[in-house]
């Protein structure tokens, strides 16, 4: 039991590690960009750092849970599927998160409470 629990950890760490060393690769060759590089580099280190404590949260979940199941070796195999699959899941918000940080840095802004140009001006 003790070998499968260490196999997952050690998996499941290792699926963190490369998809917050993506997060800051991706941001990284997004800060090249002269318009949007500042944002882009503060943005993903941050995303990347919630992101690895959110994806070890999840493992440790999933870990604590096929141990109290005692699912032993026949528990491994599904256990790291549902870890890949949220840690995937997260990983596409993550980078959606990242994107959206992009996008509102390269538009122009305006005051928030400022008329979209929708509005009909003068109506009462």
């Amino acid at each position: 039991m003790l070998f499968h629990i260490s196999l997952y950890i050690g998996l499941s760490l290792l699926m963190v590690t490369a998809m917050v060393l993506m997060i800051l690769k991706i941001g990284k060759l997004l800060g090249d960009c002269p318009a949007s590089g500042r944002a882009a580099r503060a943005a993903s280190v941050t995303i990347a750092t919630g992101y690895g404590m959110i994806g070890l949260g999840g493992v440790a979940l999933i870990g604590a849970a096929s141990a109290l199941l005692d699912m032993g070796a026949i528990g491994l195999l599904p256990s790291l599927g549902l870890a890949a699959l949220c840690l995937g899941l997260g990983f596409g918000h993550a980078i959606a998160t990242l994107r959206a940080v992009i996008r509102d840095s390269l538009s122009p802004h305006r005051p928030p409470n400022a008329p979209t140009g929708d509005a009909v001006s003068g109506a009462a």
